[in-house]
Order: C-alpha cells, then sequence, then structure tokens
C-alpha cells in the first residue's frame, strides 16, 4: 500500500532521485520536546504522537517525498522496560507507520501533490541498548541471535503496510546478514544502511564487502549508508553502486560529531546541498539526511535535485 495511491517506491528510482527526510529527533527537539531517554524519538509515540505526525509534516513542506518513522529505537525490549506490555508496544509500532500516513495526507490537504511515500525505520540492535554500541556494533550475538531479535518488530511494521522498511544505521556486517534474514517472507520491500566510517563499517569491514550481502537479496530496493559524515557518503555511493548495481540510499548527519560524554554535539556543520549533486551522479537515488539535518536543508537538497 502506497501513500495516496502514489507508484511504488521502486519503481520511482528508476525514473530519478527522491528526496527522504532529515532528522526527526532534531525536529521534535527544536519543537520543544525533550528526548534524553532510553526510547529517544520513540517515547513520544506514548507521549505526544500528534507531535510526531507534525514533525513529519514539517519535512513534506521542505520538499521530502519520504517520511521514516519514529520507530527506530521502539522495541518490545525497550518498551517492556517502561513496563509497556507486547500488544501496547506492537500498537504503538503500528502507529508509527500510522502518524507518518496522517502526515502525508494533511500534506495532500494542503496542496502537495508529488507522490510521498512511509519507511519504517528499524535501528540496529545497539539503539535499543540506548548505549552508544549502535555506533559500534560486535554485540556478542550471533547472526541467528539478531534475527530473533529483529524478527517480531519487523512483521509488525511490515503488517502497518509501509511502503518500505529502512534497516538503518547498520553499524556491522553481521547484523545486516541478520536483518536481511529477518525481512525473509515480509512481502515489503526495504533499504539497507549502515553506519560507516570511511570505507568501513562502523565494526570494521570493508563496505565492499558490507554491501555485497545485499546484492542477490530481492527484497533490497537500494542500499547506503547513513548517519555518517557526509564525507563519507562521497565514497560509500559509488562502492555501493558498483558492488551491487542496485540503487543507493545516502542521508548523512549534519557533519558534526557526538560527544557521547558530554551528551552534546560538538563541532560544525559540513553537509552542503550542492554535495548531492555528485551522490545522484554516482547512483543516490534516495537522498535526505540523519542527525542535525533539518527542514531548511531538506528544501536546500530538493532545489538542488530538481534542478538538476
Amino acid at each position: 500500500m502506497t501513500s495516496d495511491s502514489s507508484p511504488r517506491l521502486a519503481e520511482a528510482l528508476g525514473a530519478g532521485a527522491v528526496v527522504l527526510d532529515g532528522g526527526l529527533s532534531n525536529q521534535l527537539e527544536s519543537a520543544g520536546h525533550d528526548l534524553a531517554d532510553a526510547l529517544w524519538s520513540a517515547r513520544l509515540l506514548v507521549e505526544r504522537p500528534e507531535a510526531i505526525s507534525t514533525a513529519h509534516l514539517a519535512y513534506f513542506r521542505a520538499g521530502a517525498s519520504v517520511a521514516t518513522t519514529a520507530s527506530y529505537q521502539a522495541t518490545f525490549e525497550g518498551f517492556a522496560n517502561r513496563g509497556i506490555g507486547r500488544g501496547q508496544a506492537a500498537r504503538l509500532l503500528t502507529d508509527s507507520v500510522r502518524l507518518a500516513r496522517d502526515a502525508a495526507r494533511r500534506a495532500r490537504d494542503e496542496g502537495i501533490t508529488r507522490p510521498l511515500w512511509v519507511a519504517a525505520s528499524a535501528g540496529p540492535y545497539g539503539a535499543m541498548l540506548a548505549d552508544g554500541s549502535e555506533y559500534r556494533g560486535r554485540y556478542g550475538l550471533s547472526v541467528a541471535e539478531l534475527a530473533r531479535f529483529h524478527r517480531p518488530r519487523l512483521e509488525v511494521l511490515a503488517g502497518a503496510a509501509p511502503d518500505v522498511l529502512a534497516l538503518e544505521t547498520v553499524p556491522d556486517a553481521d547484523e545486516a546478514a541478520a536483518l536481511l534474514r529477518a525481512v525473509r517472507g515480509l512481502g515489503v520491500p526495504v533499504w539497507l544502511s549502515y553506519s560507516v566510517d570511511g570505507e568501513r563499517t562502523r565494526a570494521g569491514q570493508p563496505l565492499a564487502e558490507a554491501f555485497a550481502l545485499a546484492a542477490d537479496a530481492d527484497e533490497v530496493i537500494a542500499v547506503g549508508v547513513n548517519c555518517c559524515a557526509p564525507e563519507d557518503v562521497d565514497r560509500a555511493v559509488g562502492i555501493a553502486a558498483r558492488v551491487t548495481g542496485k540503487p543507493v540510499v545516502a542521508y548523512p548527519n549534519s557533519g558534526e560529531s557526538w560527544d557521547a560524554a558530554a551528551r552534546a554535539w560538538d563541532g560544525r556543520a559540513t553537509f552542503a546541498a550542492e554535495r548531492v549533486s555528485a551522490w545522484r551522479d554516482a547512483g543516490a537515488r534516495l537522498i535526505g539526511g540523519c542527525c542535525r539535518v533539518g527542514p531548511r536543508t531538506i528544501a536546500s537538497i530538493a532545489r538542488t535535485l530538481e534542478a538538476g
């Protein structure tokens, strides 16, 4: 099921680049919401769901065609730590897709006519731990154990009928293998996106080897990188396109770095919209931003790609 009778996302990628949204968390924080919590933006699925829909709408207004749901850090285990049972947790996961659909309908009511899609976010195992291990990988779990962790949440998200499952910020090729195993038979296309450092995953594997896992996976409509420095995207797009022959997804951070000890961002933003033309020319077809990338930058990306 696609948003408001939009064409399938995989088909749209054959026609040109599609603009993704930016960081959901920074948009929520800019609206005054406190996300200093182990559930991060998923906390608002419980407390302020309408704020999530409004944040999605801001990105549609800016020119994005894909809204990525607030389910990145939403897991049965994480909710259980808050005393939320599996039934309610499943409803909250489903709500994350519904809220993005609601934002698409509101955008239509405002006169936005371009195709709009919903990507259901599934973050790595480390996101549930909320201890920074999502940027390291190597959790000490087997591929089979990781697949068993991911499968129930992915089943619920797939049941909510998003246009695509976003397997994102994956730090480790082993976890990517687990996720690709976990999505088999769900009937929803996916994109697979690694968090990287240079030309390696955060766990240290060469990107060519990591991307190759998705080359023959029929479910995967795009493969690439996110939640990394913009400079890392410059190198990764060409590798992903060459190794897999698939469209590439690219949505880096602003260029600032996260200081885990101080729990604050440091440095300066280096993400300029002008970079995206080179990414598109190298094979990127889903282009947007991650942490600290807001509607203003997404609007610049949309203008740049449209002009191209």
